[in-house]
């Protein structure tokens, strides 16, 4: 039975979001990958019982995680009856909806009907009563974001939400739902967005609107799912994701394209004494909007060396002015 470490808090840094009263691990965990049906719950439980006996209090799921789709929700709930469920008040558990989860015209998208049987999937799924944040997951083209809107609210009003948040809106679109939002004092915080050294897009108007509206951010991909670590500095290995073909989200050609750029940030990693990866966490945090930046892990050793990021968060004006550099090139 995991028995917590009352000092794990001692060095973890809390990171307030936005104006609101909550606060998050400035390293989150999330279970997008490595905690599905195909992977080991042995390994997840190490995972998740390790990340909180280091203060990482924030678990970040979506009813998509898997694969397949939900397994990652019905193993996480697995884990917290068995483990951690005596620890659910000092826990932020988090999930979404919005991309494909079943057949037929209410399977996906940002309809209420969609947002609302979701959640209570969710729920289910992880023996929950309530999360504390429910996001909805990527903007939908064709319901009025008004009906969104709604749903989000009603979550909040029925107790099965704490807070709301949106992901991967674009900055009008963030100005829009907090305008209807505040409409009906529904307590949204939140935004979650993929942001990196290699994709900066946040910069460009949406932490402006995250300032004025008093909204924090939580960031996804900051390692830019591996490039950003030590992992291709000397070629793409025979194991790699770059090297599947069936990889969505990198490629050999990804990696031929930035081996420059990653090459120098190294080398800036190198002299302040960290690793690629623990600067590139580091750098994502000097952002004032960002209370939290999601790291993935496939084995505890890999969380352990994240970690590490903690002990030097500061740059000089002269590092951000170099690395700056290194990026614009």
């Amino acid at each position: 039975m995991f028995t917590a470490n009352e000092k794990r808090y001692d060095n973890m840094t809390y990171r307030r979001v936005g104006k609101s009263g909550l606060k998050l691990p400035a390293l989150s965990l999330g279970l997008w990958h490595n905690f599905g049906d195909v992977d080991p719950l042995a390994n997840q439980r190490d995972l998740l019982c390790y990340a909180f006996d280091q203060g990482i209090t924030h678990f970040d799921l979506a009813n998509n995680y898997g694969p397949p789709a939900g397994s990652a929700e019905k193993n996480f709930g697995r884990i917290l009856r068995e483990e951690l469920g005596s620890y659910r008040d000092e826990l932020i558990i988090s999930s979404k909806a919005g991309y494909y989860m079943w057949p037929g015209p209410y399977g996906e998208w940002g309809s209420k009907k969609n947002l609302i049987a979701s959640c209570d999937q969710s729920l289910q799924r992880m023996g929950l009563d309530y999360v504390d944040i429910f996001y909805h997951h990527r903007p939908d083209p064709e319901t009025p974001m008004v009906e969104t809107a709604h749903a989000l609210d009603l979550l909040v009003r029925q107790g099965k939400a704490l807070y709301v948040g949106v992901s991967n809106y674009s900055a009008e679109q963030t100005a829009e739902m907090t305008a209807l939002l505040k409409e009906s004092k529904t307590p949204f915080i939140i935004h979650q967005p993929r942001y990196n050294m290699l994709d900066r897009w946040i910069e460009d108007g949406l932490t402006d609107v995250l300032t004025e509206e008093g909204l924090g951010a939580i960031v996804f991909s900051p390692l830019a799912q591996g490039l950003l670590t030590d992992r291709y500095l000397h070629g793409i290995p025979e194991d790699s994701r770059a090297h599947r073909a069936d990889s969505p989200f990198l490629s050999e050609e990804n990696v031929q394209e930035t081996l420059t750029t990653v090459k120098a940030l190294h080398q800036v990693a190198v002299n302040r004494g960290q690793t690629l990866a623990e600067m590139a966490l580091a750098w994502n945090l000097r952002q004032p909007t960002i209370a939290s930046v999601l790291i993935g892990a496939s084995r505890v050793s890999q969380l352990a060396d994240n970690l590490k990021a903690l002990n030097h968060l500061d740059f000089s004006s002269e590092e951000l002015k170099t690395i700056d550099d290194i990026l614009t090139k």
